[in-house]
């Protein structure tokens, strides 16, 4: 008789660390009452978050953001080379049944 498998799928990791490493990290889980397993994923997940989160935002200076919104408030009228793309891309875009 086959028997069916509940359990999610997981993938392993192994890192090796100095025994000082794995017991500053397990003097943290305890203090958190946390199995060391838990207390190192849950810490390298919040770490990737924060590594993402970083590199996916934009961060601009005063000075930048200053210049972005006066670029965006006073943007100058379009030249002739962008009123030509406009027409050449609303043609495309005609031709491509997009419009």
């Amino acid at each position: 008789m086959a028997t069916t498998n509940n359990q999610k799928s997981t993938a392993r990791l192994e890192a090796r660390v100095t025994p000082e490493i794995k017991a500053l990290w397990q003097k943290a889980a305890d203090l958190e009452g946390r199995t060391l397993t838990d207390f190192v994923i849950a810490s390298v997940q919040a770490a990737a978050c924060r590594v993402i989160e970083q590199h996916q935002t934009l961060k601009l200076s005063i000075e930048d953001s200053e210049a972005l919104v006066d670029a965006l408030l006073n943007s100058p009228q379009p030249n002739d080379a962008l009123k030509a793309a406009t027409v050449r891309y609303e043609q495309v875009m005609e031709l491509n049944g997009s419009a």
